[in-house]
């Protein structure tokens, strides 16, 4: 291994999933690399640079959480409904979805923990969340480092 890649390597990101699973977890890029992966091209504007578009590489983050066990039932369709994702950036940037966007039953969109960016992998920045289908970049957000699932309980 050479000086360069020692550096990358120890520069490698983990990404923690926590909240209301039954199996916390922190994975490597390593073992997101070893999930099934799914490639997007995504097109959305951003304020600063104006139109972008990207082709990504990487997990779905449905089959991430499932791997952290939610703690409610795949049989619970309405139970699932109140639970929300809260996903945090290694510089703070902070993002919520709601799990019936990513559910197969509900909103089934192909959210990505993408790996790599036009080709080029991500593994010393951390994954970047990839949301198919927003006109808006803000949601596209680099260097996922925290993923909480917590039921959303305000009245």
């Amino acid at each position: 291994m050479t000086a360069t890649e020692a550096t990358a390597a120890s520069r490698t990101a983990t990404i923690r999933v926590r909240g209301e699973v039954r199996r916390p977890a922190e994975f490597a890029m390593a073992d997101l690399w070893a999930l099934p992966q799914h490639e997007r091209e995504v097109a959305f504007t951003c304020r600063r640079s104006g139109p972008r578009h990207h082709r990504f590489t990487g997990p779905l983050l449905l089959d991430v959480l499932r791997r952290a066990e939610p703690v409610f039932g795949s049989g619970q369709r309405k139970d699932r409904l109140r639970y929300v994702i809260s996903l945090r950036a290694t510089d703070e940037h902070r993002v919520v979805l709601a799990w019936a966007e990513i559910d197969p039953e509900f909103g089934n969109c192909a959210i990505l923990l993408g790996l790599t960016r036009d080709g080029v992998r991500l593994d010393d920045r951390g994954p970047h969340l990839v949301v198919p289908g927003d006109v808006c970049g803000a949601r596209n957000v680099s260097g996922i480092a925290d993923v909480r699932v917590h039921a959303d309980l305000s009245d």
